[in-house]
């Protein structure tokens, strides 16, 4: 013990040397007292001027800056010590403790490691100079000016932490929400008073009490906050004020002066009025005390608009806000009255949080075990709810008296938030959701903490008085959409927040729900598994009852393989399986976000609103635990366009096609078909095969082949069922709502690519899916319509590829027979439709033609059905574009022909030209080929090589097409296709010789910025930033009772990239984030010319009457688009955002890989004579 003190005396020693070495020679005045925590002090009532005992042993002053520019040793010692420094805040510094070999692991590739390595490492004096060369380098770095807002890099110490912070400030908040003021004081407290902890907080998580001290109205207590706030090191913030001011505006006896004090230290601080109202986030009735407050002082205050309203628009659509006079933005054929009671239908839908249906099963006959097994399953699930809700209290008993440290979090505020039933029907819908294979714990515990969250914050909007606020304002947004209401010439985000402003009193409809970091929502799901695995249970001869009784449980918590990792799995017992499987429910219970809205969604005004009326969604998808892409938004002030082009694509309305619904209905409940994509039930699956593998009478050979045969029948089985429930789940929400009108609310992914929130169904579905949906809004066909409908059924039967629009035309003339069948008599006819490459799109369209034709005139037949314009081969076509590349263009339809250029086909037939030289020459494997090279086994390759397919994985692709010819022999598969790719990648670069040049230089771009250490951004030519969230993986353990679940965790900021990962989807990435732009400036265009426009990514949707308008918008944005420099200003970005340090030559490697970098954004790649306008005469562009 002795020499282990003198070690830590020793060590002491050294570290405070080397301050004092890094210190320099610069000399120093004391800091005079800091007034602003004194001074809150003094303004508050009741406030005692002692300081709350939280400061750990001594502390040693820090020396206040002057108001001139920084010396380089008071920038190095705020780089090691980054304190706050400012007027208005004393801040002290511990002194330096031995930093542990774990936390060193923890804080790799951090400065506070770098420095904790090098104080505790041999000679001070050499490390003093390294310490002092390493920061000089990253205080220049990040001193250097320049950079927007943008363009900065967070925090490397506030990154580290931001899990921390959110972890604290989700126990506060749901131990305020719960009422449960004493453990979340406590808690605070706790964590502060720990010096390792405390240096982690934010203003905002003091905030969080302080907020709950000024509703009741606590004065004193909100002073001793802001005394915990200097004794952080921290600025208060404009809530922090927001709730000194609430209260004293909440107590009628409170003096001016102690006002007038508030406002003036808040100036002071650098904080306006203003900043008040425009930074807050205000609950219940908040602001109106604010408000009552500061007019007690300024009578005549007004409150002004937050500039963050202001509108600032990219020049591609500059034009498109600021000329407005042609613009004819369509309403709904709906009144104001029947759009305010479709609203009170969803609210209602999204306040029980789940919906129940009726199964598309109900429709077989009910046979004696039907009925029986449904009856026992709902005689054990009342049982189950009964004992889960005695085990739920027991385990809150046991969680609120565990005498745990202070600090720690427990679940126990988690378990309160909901009623106590709550958390016991979604355990029980979970049970009846788990699949017969079972499912992953991770998967299950982050299902089941989800919901419990969602609740939560539906539960929190009601709290806060949001839901009036919310209905008040959507009824007067309803007059834009009415029928019966005038004209409007604004968009729907534009009148949603003016109305927002219109209405400031009160609760914002933003309340500032914090999200759960997803390890809170992982540990209370395990907690919720395991109470389920534990007290579960149903006789084991309800099935059979010559077995001996006993009670044994319905869940199984087991371990299994995916690839080389051992994973925990929850299963079900056979018996449970076999009793649901029997028991053919009647009734399907989910989340109310599965289901379409039945009234038009709230539209997206900023990064944390929009979509759902109260269910919480995320305008940017993104893997639970990342947040880069929602700070990167949150920073951004330009996303309107991007916003109001989800807006667009969400205000379509829907209904179902019924007769169509219908037939499918019939063929799924008469055993599926697996030519139409329907699929069976599991009682057409295969037998799994039982034998005994000790039974000696078969060979290890034979054993091994009945395994391997057992675990293809069990797959099969799995995947039959997961296939068979999505239909199920289609099928039922289909039926459910085959009578009503309904709208997708939209999201998009971190590329800008859209998407429809709820996941089952939607028109990004199936060919099933697709079938079934038609436009809520009909229009007459008008005279192009009908040819319309027909080159549409076309191209659904994937027929005719290579003919011309007029041919295509002509073959649908000529089939008119086959058509008006398949309309009349789709089961028992000839069944043309069946062969078709989309059969039920294309029987549907079959049904429209035929009624539009028997029509009295067919140009007045008002149509619902959408008509698809696909882009021929999209990602080729942006390459094509931004390398103006002549002969590619060509390729994929951006110049204009008489015919449709297939490239897939072209590809195929210079690679068959290649293959005959080589047979020629006498090449084996070119001579097996003859007569095997065609479209087919050609097209999956070329469509991926944009997306960043390699050489590996085009291989396997063509190694797939041969196997599935009969005829090619086997024993040259893997030869042809090495052979093939090699081919298929050469032919490709040489048709799209401009392509491959931006390729490359994306790939090698990205490849050297990851090296670097940055993970690869960029902006869309619409204002989206956009991030790739690719780092290396590191390990994060969560332990429960159970079993500890390990976290694969690939997104975290604080890891350094991946590097392979980052270079090999810059490419498809950026494509992506293109395709997105075009296809959201085409749905804006739409929009202002009245038009009903969908997408499904590249593949745009509209009326028959409206598809000549909307290829031409279609053409002339992408030629808009394509007009402007995109890859000069990427490089632009790329050099300003990763080139604008100092270049030392202290390391040599990392010079000349700064200096490569540097040169390579600079050099954009050349690009070609293709005259871009010509995209506007070509028909086969989008057909």
């Amino acid at each position: 013990m002795e020499k282990l003190t003198w070690e830590k005396k020793n060590k002491l020693k050294q570290q405070q040397h080397l301050q004092k070495k890094c210190s320099g020679t610069v000399k120093e005045k004391p800091a005079p007292k800091s007034q602003s925590s004194k001074s809150i002090s003094k303004m508050l009532p009741g406030t005692t001027h002692k300081t709350i005992s939280t400061t750990a042993k001594k502390t040693t002053p820090l020396t206040q800056t002057s108001k001139k520019k920084k010396t380089l040793s008071d920038q190095i010692r705020a780089a090691v010590y980054p304190v706050a420094t400012s007027a208005a805040a004393t801040v002290k510094v511990v002194k330096p403790r031995t930093v542990s070999e774990e936390k060193k692991k923890d804080l790799k590739n951090q400065h506070l490691r770098e420095v904790g390595r090098i104080q505790t490492d041999g000679d001070a004096d050499g490390k003093a100079k390294e310490l002092e060369r390493t920061l000089v380098q990253k205080v220049d770095q990040w001193t250097s000016s320049g950079m927007s807002e943008l363009l900065h890099d967070g925090d490397g110490e506030a990154n580290a932490c931001g899990d921390f912070q959110q972890s604290v400030r989700s126990y506060l908040e749901a131990c305020v929400f719960t009422e449960n003021i004493d453990r979340a004081h406590r808690f605070l407290l706790s964590q502060h008073r720990m010096r390792g902890r405390r240096k982690l907080l934010n203003t905002d998580v003091y905030n969080i009490m302080m907020r709950l001290w000024a509703k009741k109205g606590m004065l004193h207590q909100i002073g001793r906050m802001f005394i915990l706030l200097e004794e952080a090191g921290l600025k208060p913030n404009p809530r922090s004020y927001c709730a000194a001011l609430e209260c004293m505006g909440r107590n009628p006896n409170c003096s001016p002066n102690v006002i007038t004090r508030c406002l003036s230290r808040m100036k002071e601080d650098g904080i306006s009025v203003d900043d008040l109202f425009n930074q807050s986030v205000f609950r219940q009735d908040e602001r109106d005390m604010v408000l009552k407050a500061v007019h007690t002082i300024q009578p005549d205050y007004l409150p002004g608009l937050n500039p963050n309203t202001s509108e600032s628009y990219t020049s591609l659509v500059r034009d498109l806000y600021t000329q407005r006079a042609d613009h004819q933005y369509p309403k709904l054929d709906f009144t104001q009255a029947e759009l305010q009671e479709r609203f009170q239908r969803q609210l209602s839908v999204e306040q029980a949080c789940t919906v129940t249906i009726d199964s598309v099963e109900t429709a077989k006959p009910v046979t004696e075990n039907m009925t029986k097994m449904r009856e026992q399953l709902t005689k054990h699930r009342a049982q189950w709810r009964t004992i889960l809700l005695q085990a739920l209290r027991e385990s809150k008993m046991i969680l609120v008296n565990t005498n745990t440290k202070d600090y720690r979090l427990n679940l126990y505020p988690y378990l309160c938030l909901l009623e106590d039933k709550e958390y016991v029907e979604i355990m029980i819908q979970s049970v009846a959701n788990l699949p017969p294979s079972g499912e992953s714990l991770r998967l299950l515990a982050a299902d089941l903490g989800n919901r419990v969250f969602t609740k939560y914050a539906v539960r929190q909007k009601h709290q806060n008085h949001i839901v009036e606020k919310l209905a008040n304002i959507y009824n007067t947004y309803t007059e834009l959409l009415a029928k019966d209401t005038k004209e409007f010439n604004i968009l729907p985000r534009e009148k949603w927040c003016n109305l927002e402003m219109e209405q400031s009193s009160g609760p914002m409809l933003q309340g500032g729900e914090l999200s759960w970091p997803h390890i809170i929502t992982l540990e209370l799901g395990t907690h919720l598994v395991d109470m389920m695995v534990k007290n579960l249970k149903i006789n084991s001869d309800i099935l059979n009852p010559s077995h001996e009784r006993k009670l044994i449980p319905i869940l199984y918590h087991m371990y299994t393989f995916r690839s080389t990792r051992q994973i925990g799995f929850i299963k079900p017992h056979p018996i449970l399986i076999q009793m649901q499987q029997e028991a053919t429910e009647t009734k399907l219970t989910f989340d109310s976000y599965v289901m379409p809205m039945l009234c038009p969604p709230v539209p997206w005004t900023s990064v944390k609103f929009g979509a759902y009326l109260l269910t919480p969604t995320k305008l940017m998808r993104s893997v639970d635990g990342a947040v880069q892409h929602e700070e990167l938004l949150e920073k951004c002030q330009n996303l309107h366009a991007v916003m109001d082009s989800l807006n667009q694509l969400g205000s379509c309305a829907w209904r179902i096609n019924k007769p169509l619904l219908d037939i499918i209905i019939s063929i799924f409940n008469d055993r599926g078909s697996d030519k139409l994509d329907i699929p069976p039930p599991l009682s057409e699956a295969p037998k799994i095969p039982q034998f005994n593998p000790h039974d000696h009478t078969y060979t290890p050979s034979e054993k091994a082949e009945l395994r391997k045969d057992v675990v293809n029948a069990k797959r099969k089985c799995s995947e039959m069922h997961s296939l068979r429930m999505n239909a199920l789940y289609q099928l039922s929400i289909a039926n459910h709502i085959r009578d009503d009108v309904f709208w997708f609310p939209h999201n998009m992914d971190f590329r800008g690519r859209t998407y429809p929130c709820p996941p089952y169904f939607n028109h990004l579905g199936s060919d099933v899916t697709r079938a079934i949906l038609v436009f809520a809004e009909g229009k007459p066909l008008g005279p192009k319509g009908l040819d319309w409908l027909k080159i549409h059924l076309v191209n659904l039967t994937g027929l005719k590829k290579r003919s011309s629009q007029e041919g295509r035309l002509e073959y649908a003339n000529s089939i008119m027979e086959d058509i008006l069948d398949s309309a009349d008599n789709p089961l028992n006819g000839k069944k043309w439709w069946m062969n078709a490459d989309e059969p039920w799109q294309a029987l549907a369209c079959c049904k429209e033609i035929a009624s539009a034709v028997r029509s009295p005139d067919p140009t007045k037949f008002i149509s619902n059905f959408p008509v698809h314009q696909d882009g021929s081969c999209n990602g080729l076509q942006h390459y094509a574009a931004l390398g103006r590349d002549v002969i590619g263009a060509t390729s994929v339809n951006l110049m204009p022909c008489d015919v449709p250029q297939d490239v897939y086909s072209g590809v195929a037939q210079q690679v068959e030209e290649l293959r005959a030289h080589d047979a020629e020459r006498g090449l084996k494997v070119a001579q097996v080929l003859e007569g095997f090279i065609n479209r087919k086994v050609v097209k999956q390759t070329v469509m991926t090589v944009v997306y960043g397919v390699t050489r590996y994985g085009g291989r396997l692709q063509i190694e797939k097409r041969l196997k599935e010819i009969d005829e090619f022999p086997k024993d040259h598969v893997w030869d042809a296709s090495q052979y093939l790719v090699r081919m298929v990648f050469g032919a490709l670069k040489e048709m799209f010789t401009g392509t491959r040049e931006i390729q490359d230089w994306l790939t090698e771009s990205a490849r050297l910025i990851s090296k670097s250490g940055h993970t690869v951004e960029w902006v869309t030519p619409l204002g989206l930033p956009i991030i790739q969230p690719y780092h290396r993986a590191r390990t994060q353990v969560i332990k429960s009772t159970m079993q500890c679940i390990n976290l694969q965790i690939n997104y975290d900021a604080k890891e350094r990239p991946d590097t392979v990962k980052q270079k090999n989807a810059f490419p498809p990435n950026f494509i992506h984030s293109l395709d997105s732009t075009h296809m959201m400036l085409t749905a804006l265009h739409c929009y202002s010319a009245g038009l009903t426009f969908v997408s499904v990514h590249d593949c745009f949707w509209t009326h028959a009457l409206t598809v000549d308008t909307m290829n031409k918008i279609c053409r002339e944005q992408f030629v808009a688009l394509h007009s402007q420099p995109i890859l000069e200003e990427l490089s632009n970005f790329l050099l300003k955002k990763y080139c604008t340090g100092p270049i030392t030559e202290a390391k040599k490697k990392k010079y000349q890989e700064y200096k490569t970098l540097m040169q390579l954004l600079a050099k954009v790649p050349e690009t070609g004579e293709f005259d871009l306008e010509r995209v506007k005469e070509s028909t086969y562009f989008f057909s």
